[in-house]
């Protein structure tokens, strides 16, 4: 594959063999009641691989999709979070760093039964939700919608009352894992001021790197400081009162913001159809996005960027992160304008057609890592995302074109966890469950499903 142009498929015969993979990628990492997102880096249940995984399956596993959210939300604590990742336990300690051991979700207050991590990720679950049921539209599927709604809405609850620390509208992550985007560059700055040496490794054992190449992964000086992290959020019982007072980490994200609006816009469409009221979420949505704008939106460079609370200043770091609220679809004109300016700049894409595969920082930076992790490669996910913002915005021939560049990954390389932004080699876990079910999801397009 030559620099900047990911393999074509050819016509339906192409297409029908990149489906079967996704199938029997997902079909390979199915456990009992949810998928892990591959059977060697990561054997437990991650939050937000299961939603994207969801809307994959309801392509061709519809029960499973359902069973999929379902089993995630068991595991949701009293006070409504969504926990990050949820532990087997029938796998054995050291299966995975850092594991249960280590989180002692047991002894928190309103903790679930079942070991979890006590953070939570980009709440993409309504939004997964009402996809899935959009793609296929059955009773059983309705049943479960029904019954998943009030844990939706605590979910968001959560995040309203107990993560919005300034009361300007907007949640706070307080880990860069609640970001999913664990390495960014843009949390160079907030990291530095975590205290840590790398040496506090050499007393764990990295899962990752024995399954990766050390170079695609965060440091090991990454690492200790996300323990720094995790540590002063256990010891605090995981209590989000106080966290203003002096926690190491916290930070309004444009990408995780704009998932908690674009979850309320979905649960708008829920509850119209369960026989609840969408007013309550269609306000929401409205205010959520007036805050991204009014607090993370950067005139300057015409893109958003996370806000330090620590410091009250915006990365500069030019990441995906700050295109994600294209997915919002009452983002003003004004922001949407701009964020597709961006889009197609050198920094993340190409001038016309936007089929190159689209980096996670920006191409220009002096600190660009093609093969590192979230400081620099491609990912399905994110991609996915801002091709939903970009059908949003109307722009469908820029959507086409990333979507060409996203199939164009896996018939190339199949369905790696991530990829080389340039030449399209894999990266990271071989067999990663979210990349085939966001493909079954591109594909379907071919099939003839609405993208919904």
């Amino acid at each position: 594959m030559t620099a900047g142009a990911p393999a074509r498929t050819g016509g339906p015969a192409d297409l029908a063999g990149l489906r079967r993979l996704a199938v029997a990628t997902l079909d390979a990492n199915w456990e009992h009641d949810h998928t892990v997102p591959s059977r060697t880096l990561y054997p437990h249940q991650w939050s937000w691989d299961s939603a994207f995984i969801a809307i994959g399956l309801a392509q061709v596993r519809p029960e499973r999709a359902w069973r999929e959210l379902a089993s995630l939300f068991r595991a949701q604590w009293a006070d409504g979070r969504v926990p990050h990742i949820v532990f087997n336990p029938a796998l054995r300690v050291g299966a995975y760093f850092p594991g249960p051991e280590l989180w002692r979700s047991a002894t928190a207050e309103g903790a679930p039964a079942v070991d979890t991590s006590g953070l939570v990720q980009p709440p993409v679950h309504a939004l997964a939700a009402w996809l899935a049921y959009r793609r296929a539209p059955y009773p059983a599927g309705l049943a479960a919608l029904r019954r998943l709604y009030p844990a939706l809405v605590a979910q968001q609850r959560y995040l309203a009352a107990r993560r919005d620390l300034t009361g300007y509208g907007l949640a706070c992550i307080v880990h860069p894992w609640e970001s999913g985007l664990d390495n960014s560059p843009a949390w160079d700055e907030p990291m530095a001021a975590v205290p840590a040496e790398a040496t506090v490794m050499r007393a764990y054992r990295r899962h990752d790197t024995a399954h990766a190449d050390a170079a695609h992964r965060p440091t090991d000086l990454d690492y200790a400081r996300y323990l720094a992290i995790v540590a002063a959020y256990r010891d605090n019982g995981y209590s989000d009162r106080g966290l203003a007072n002096g926690h190491p980490f916290l930070v309004e994200c444009p990408l995780f913001n704009a998932a908690v609006g674009a979850a309320e816009h979905a649960l708008a469409e829920i509850a119209a159809l369960v026989g609840a009221d969408p007013g309550p979420h269609r306000a929401r949505a409205t205010r959520i996005t007036e805050a991204l704008v009014r607090r993370l939106f950067d005139p300057a460079t015409g893109t958003f960027a996370p806000r330090d609370l620590r410091t009250e200043r915006l990365v500069p770091a030019r990441t995906v992160l700050g295109l994600a609220p294209l997915i919002l679809p009452d983002l003003p004109t004004r922001q949407a304008d701009a964020l597709v300016v961006e889009a197609r700049s050198a920094r993340f894409g190409v001038a016309r057609r936007m089929d190159r595969p689209l980096p996670s920082y920006d191409r220009t930076a002096p600190d660009f890592e093609p093969l590192r992790y979230w400081r620099g490669p491609s990912w399905l996910n994110v991609g996915w995302l801002v091709r939903r913002g970009l059908l949003a915005h109307g722009h469908p021939e820029l959507a086409a074109g990333l979507r060409r560049s996203m199939i164009g990954l896996v018939a190339g390389a199949g369905c790696h966890e991530y990829f080389h932004p340039d030449s399209g080699a894999g990266l990271g876990s071989p067999a990663f469950s979210w990349t085939a079910a966001l493909l079954l999801d591109l594909l379907a397009e071919d099939a003839g499903t609405a993208p919904g």
